[in-house]
């Protein structure tokens, strides 16, 4: 999948594409869904596919006091928009000045003039241009009178629930891992490095690491079996997200604690991945540290119990 990251930088050899245009945080079921439909059209009418995001979020810039944390940053978003089969995303910088442009401006200028579209497909709650403005039904006004089709997807539910990245962001803060997975289509998972000052060598020796401080959108505080990349190998874990509050002075950390473990290459600058699989528990502040490892026993039997169910389950 080819990235862009202004509107310049779209070749002149593409005189036309079928966009989808969105914040598409999480990349979620219904993103999924759209965006299969806009390459399977590309394909039809022998254009382009393209996803048209936003670096940063819209609500950063016009609403900062309000912005959600992301599910999924920039550079994981451009990573699983790929697995969606487009040909390319087109990454806008928003701005104010970006944000001043009339919905019919944007229709002409930008769907038309610019990404040279053919259709657009949109899911039912767009909104775009000035003061979010535009909505499906000016979309299809405009396409009727500047030369694109609009195709509008009804909101998706999955077992009973609406697909959204608001919605999953309400779910992560309250835990429910399981259920955000039905609704991303696959686990919710967090992308850093180690956490500095841990004195890692060129050879790692001990089953737990921390995650460096992450900015962006993690589950509610408490104790979960995870799986566990670090560089190239995947782990069987358990990780607790939370403050520690058995120890004095506590502070806030994602502590994996890797299962089948055994010594590898880590530095400060190995690429991480911790994927949330199940809750097992909340945080708890035990009356010594030898309570808090006799409860660790604990997790990890059941997380055990987990993973040779979902093996057997495969």
């Amino acid at each position: 999948m080819l990235v862009f990251r202004s509107l310049d930088e779209l070749p002149a050899a593409w005189t036309s594409t079928v966009v989808s245009i969105g914040n598409f945080d999480g990349v979620h079921r219904a993103h999924q869904h759209v965006l299969s439909k806009v390459a399977e059209r590309a394909r039809a009418l022998n254009a382009k596919s393209l996803a048209v995001t936003f670096d940063p979020h819209p609500v950063r810039v016009l609403r900062p006091q309000s912005a959600p944390l992301l599910i999924t940053p920039t550079a994981e978003k451009i990573a699983e928009l790929q697995r969606t089969g487009i040909d390319a995303t087109l990454v806008l910088p928003f701005d104010q000045t970006f944000s001043s442009i009339s919905p019919e401006e944007f229709a002409r200028e930008i769907v038309t003039g610019r990404l040279r579209a053919k259709e657009v497909h949109e899911g039912a709650n767009f909104h775009f241009g000035r003061g979010a403005e535009g909505d499906c039904n000016k979309l299809t006004q405009f396409g009727r009178e500047f030369g694109f089709n609009v195709t509008v997807y009804p909101e998706m539910h999955r077992r009973g629930e609406p697909v959204s990245s608001s919605r999953i962001r309400h779910l992560l803060q309250e835990g429910k891992v399981g259920r955000a997975h039905q609704l991303l289509g696959r686990p919710f998972a967090i992308l850093g490095t180690p956490a500095k000052g841990r004195g890692y060598g060129s050879r790692y020796t001990v089953p737990t690491v921390n995650l460096a401080p992450y900015p962006e959108l993690v589950p509610k505080n408490g104790v979960y079996v995870t799986c566990t990349r670090i560089g190239r190998e995947r782990f069987e874990s358990v990780t607790n997200v939370g403050t520690r509050p058995t120890f004095e002075g506590p502070s806030f950390a994602i502590e994996t604690h890797l299962l089948n473990f055994h010594p590898l290459e880590l530095t400060e600058d190995t690429e991480m991945e911790v994927a949330f699989l199940k809750r097992l528990r909340d945080e708890i502040k035990w009356p010594n540290p030898e309570a808090l490892k006799e409860q660790i026993g604990k997790d990890v039997r059941q997380a055990k119990r987990f993973f040779r169910l979902l093996h057997r389950g495969r």
